[in-house]
């Protein structure tokens, strides 16, 4: 097993908590990690969308959960029910689960499934609290300048 040493980046970071585990998510190896294939787009200022290629499954056959920072996306294999032989056989029928790792903020809006693709909105809503703000920087007030008043116990 391969051993990171992450210490240079956690010196220039504060409240990363998650990072260490989710690096080794991004790191570690699946299965199958190449079906479906899918595309992450920018669609917006503030929103994603996530679009797979789910040919030949339909909508009863996919399932799609968000549930707290992670969206799942299932696929069921149907049984066909003919009885063609086939000499080659291109189109995978195959179950599959696909994970992905959303930020606190990141929402999905809705899927729709049209021409053998599945869209997955996504709007990240970040609070305005959270915006980034521009901090004033003072001229002349050094900290000596500044008392702190402590409160009374």
């Amino acid at each position: 097993m391969r051993t990171i040493d992450l210490t240079p980046l956690t010196r220039t970071t504060i409240g990363f908590d998650r990072f260490g585990r989710l690096f080794e998510a991004a790191t570690r190896a699946d299965a199958g990690a190449s079906f479906p294939p899918y595309n992450i787009e920018m669609s917006g200022d503030d929103a994603y969308r996530i679009t797979m290629a789910v040919a030949g499954y339909g909508p009863d056959a996919l399932e799609v959960t968000a549930k707290e920072n992670t969206l799942v996306i299932a696929g069921k294999s149907e049984a066909e029910a003919d009885d063609a032989v086939y000499l080659h056989r291109g189109i995978a029928r195959r179950a599959f689960v696909r994970r992905f790792d959303l930020a606190n903020t990141v929402r999905v809006v809705g899927a729709s499934l049209a021409n053998g693709l599945l869209n997955i909105d996504l709007v990240n809503e970040i609070p305005e609290a959270k915006r980034p703000r521009r901090i004033q920087i003072e001229v002349g007030a050094g900290r000596a300048d500044r008392q702190v008043e402590a409160a009374a116990a």
